[in-house]
C-alpha cells in the first residue's frame, strides 16, 4: 500500500483488534514490504516467539501471505559451477484484507438479509475467527444452540446452510499456506507462450495467484477427514511453528494452510465477491439516480444473470447478454414484472449500449467502467467545489470532461472565468498536482503557449489518501468518545435518582452522538471503496 494513511488507518485497525504487538509487525510489513522473519525481529526489536505468534495470528486472520522464494547460495564444497538452491520463507502483508475488517457489519449484512440467521452465523463466526473448518462451524452451532452430539439436525442444518454460502461464493477454501514462487527468469522461459509475462506482475499477484486453490476446489463442499490419533498431545501441537521463517532446502509442497492438524479443509470469507456485490449495488443506485428506476431494474438483472461468469471485481464490462435473458431476470422481481420487451431495450439504450443493426440474438453488454469514472469524478469535483471555489470547479471539471490537453485562452473562455483569475486558479491546481503543465512556444506570434491537462493519477491518489486520513480520524474519535463516556458514567454510579436521570440524559446524547459518527463512517466507507476496490 502506497498511501500513508492508509497504512496507519491498517496498522489501527490490527492494534484495535489484535494488540500493540502483532501490530508492530504488521505496520513493519506494510511499511517495508516482504519480509523474513529473521528481518522482521531485526526491524521490530522482538523476540522470535512475540514475532512467530504475531505472524501466526496475522495469518489465520488473512490479514498476511506467507511465500518461498528460492535463493542461490554459491556451495563450499563443490566447485563454482554449482549452486546449492535454498528456500526463504517471506512473508507479506495484504492491507486490502485487514482493510476489510472495519466493513464486518456491512458484510454481515448482505448474508443475513439474503439467506437469514442461520447462515449469518456460520459466516460471523468465520469473520471473528479468521479461518474454521466445516466441523468446527458444527461444533460452534452445536454449541451456541445446545444441541446433542447425537442430534443429526444439527449437522444437516449447518451443512445446508455451509453449502449455500459457498455456492454464491461468499466463502472459499483457504490458500496454501506458503507457495514456491518461481524465479521471473525461469518463469518467463516457461511461459514464453503466455500474453502476460511474469515480469509485470506484482510480487503480491504472483503470490496470491501460486496459493489460491484450483477454481474447481475452490468452492467445493466435501466431507472433512479427521485423524485418529486425536489424544496425543503431540497431534494438538502445530506443526506450522516449526516452519515459520526457517531455511530448508527445496522440497515439494505437502503441506498447506488449507488444512488443520487433523487434516480437516479450513474455509474463510471471500472478500472478493462480496466486494463485487457492494460494487454491484453501487452501480444500480447511482443509475437509479441519474438515470431512472427501470434503467436501475435492468441492470440489476443483468448483474444476477451474469453473477456466476464474473471473475474478476474490477470488471470494465459486463458478460455479454440476450435481451431475452435480461427481460426474463427482470421478470422474477417485483419491480420489473410491469416491464415491456420495448421498455427493457429502450432502459439498455440509456444505459449507453447501442441497438444492433441485426435484430436477431440481441445482445448488450453495459460499460461499468464508465459508471464507476462519472462517480468518482463527481466526488472529486465536489472536493474542489469545497476547497477551492465555484470557479476552480468550473475548469475541473471542463478538464475532467475533455480528458486532453487544452491552451489557457480555451479554458478561460468555455468558463467564463479571465484569465487573469483563470491563470491563477490554474497555477494553484497544478502547484498542488492536480494538474500537467506543458509549455510550448509560438514562433509566429512569439509567445509561448501553456497546455493544461487533468492528473488524474495524482488527483485519485491525493484523494484516497485524504479518505484514509478521514476514516482514521474517525474512528480515533469513536474510540475517544466511548472511553469518555465509560469514565462518566464510572464517576456517576452510585450517586442519586436525579444524578442517575442525569446519567441517563449524559448516556443517550452519547448515543445519538455515537449514530452520527458511524453514519459518517459508513458514507465514507462507500467513498473509499469508489476509489479503491470498485
Amino acid at each position: 500500500m502506497s498511501s500513508p494513511h492508509g497504512i496507519k488507518l491498517a496498522a489501527h485497525i490490527i492494534s484495535t483488534n489484535f494488540g500493540d504487538i502483532v501490530c508492530k509487525v504488521c505496520e513493519c510489513l506494510l511499511r517495508k514490504g516482504p519480509l523474513s522473519q529473521i528481518e522482521v525481529i531485526r526491524f521490530t526489536e522482538l523476540t522470535k516467539q512475540k514475532v512467530t505468534n504475531a505472524l501466526l495470528v496475522l495469518i489465520h486472520h488473512n490479514c498476511l501471505q506467507a511465500f518461498t522464494v528460492q535463493q542461490p547460495v554459491m556451495s563450499v564444497q563443490v566447485d563454482s559451477g554449482n549452486r546449492q538452491r535454498l528456500c526463504m520463507t517471506k512473508y507479506m502483508a495484504l492491507p486490502d484484507n485487514i482493510i476489510h475488517h472495519m466493513r464486518f457489519p456491512r458484510f454481515l449484512s448482505i448474508v443475513s438479509d439474503e439467506f437469514g440467521q442461520d447462515c449469518a452465523q456460520i459466516f460471523e463466526g468465520l469473520l471473528q475467527h479468521g479461518r474454521l473448518s466445516l466441523n468446527q462451524n458444527m461444533d460452534r452451532y452445536k454449541d451456541k444452540h445446545k444441541a446433542s452430539g447425537e442430534n443429526s439436525s444439527a449437522t444437516n442444518v449447518v451443512r445446508e446452510n455451509f453449502s449455500k454460502l459457498a455456492q454464491v461464493r461468499y466463502i472459499e477454501r483457504c490458500p496454501a499456506h506458503e507457495p514456491f514462487l518461481e524465479p521471473l527468469e525461469e518463469g518467463a522461459k516457461k511461459r514464453a507462450k503466455s500474453k502476460i509475462a511474469d515480469a509485470t506482475q506484482t510480487l503480491e499477484a504472483r503470490s496470491l495467484a501460486a496459493a489460491a486453490p484450483m477454481e474447481s476446489q475452490r468452492f467445493l463442499v466435501e466431507e472433512d477427514t479427521i485423524g485418529g490419533a486425536l489424544d496425543d498431545e503431540d497431534n494438538k501441537k502445530s506443526s506450522i511453528t516449526e516452519i515459520v521463517g526457517e531455511k530448508r532446502k527445496l522440497e515439494p509442497e505437502t503441506e498447506s494452510w488449507a488444512t488443520n492438524d487433523h487434516k480437516e479443509i479450513l474455509w474463510r470469507v471471500n472478500f472478493e465477491e462480496l466486494v463485487r456485490r457492494l460494487r454491484h449495488k453501487s452501480c444500480v443506485s447511482r443509475v437509479m439516480e441519474h438515470v431512472d428506476s427501470v434503467a436501475g431494474i435492468v441492470l440489476s438483472a443483468i448483474f444476477e444473470a451474469s453473477r456466476k461468469d464474473e471473475t474478476r471485481v474490477k470488471t470494465e464490462k459486463t458478460v455479454p447478454l440476450l435481451l431475452e435473458t435480461i427481460y426474463e431476470e427482470a421478470m422474477k422481481t417485483e419491480e420489473g414484472r410491469s416491464l415491456t420487451l420495448e421498455r427493457v431495450r429502450a432502459a439498455l439504450v440509456q444505459l449507453g449500449c447501442e441497438l444492433p443493426t441485426i435484430g436477431i440474438d440481441e445482445t448488450y453488454s453495459i460499460d461499468l467502467k464508465k459508471i464507476i469514472f462519472q462517480a468518482q469524478a463527481q466526488e472529486v469535483e465536489s472536493i474542489v467545489l469545497k476547497k477551492y471555489g465555484r470557479e476552480a470547479y468550473r475548469i475541473f471539471r471542463l478538464l475532467s470532461e475533455r480528458e486532453r490537453c487544452i491552451e489557457t485562452d480555451k479554458i478561460s473562455s468555455t468558463t467564463f472565468v479571465e484569465k487573469k483569475e483563470a491563470l491563477k486558479i490554474l497555477f494553484q491546481l497544478w502547484k498542488d498536482d492536480y494538474l500537467n503543465l506543458e509549455r510550448v512556444g509560438n514562433e509566429a506570434q512569439k509567445k509561448e503557449i501553456m497546455l493544461w491537462e487533468l492528473n488524474k493519477l495524482s488527483v485519485w491518489e491525493q484523494v484516497l489518501d485524504d479518505m484514509y486520513h478521514a476514516a482514521l480520524n474517525l474512528k480515533l474519535r469513536l474510540v475517544h468518545e466511548l472511553d469518555h463516556a465509560q469514565d462518566l458514567l464510572r464517576v456517576r454510579k452510585g450517586k442519586s435518582l436525579k444524578e442517575g436521570d442525569e446519567a441517563a440524559n449524559m448516556r443517550r446524547k452519547v448515543h445519538d452522538k455515537w449514530k452520527v459518527l458511524e453514519a459518517s463512517f459508513m458514507i465514507l466507507d462507500d467513498a473509499i471503496m469508489l476509489f479503491h476496490d470498485f
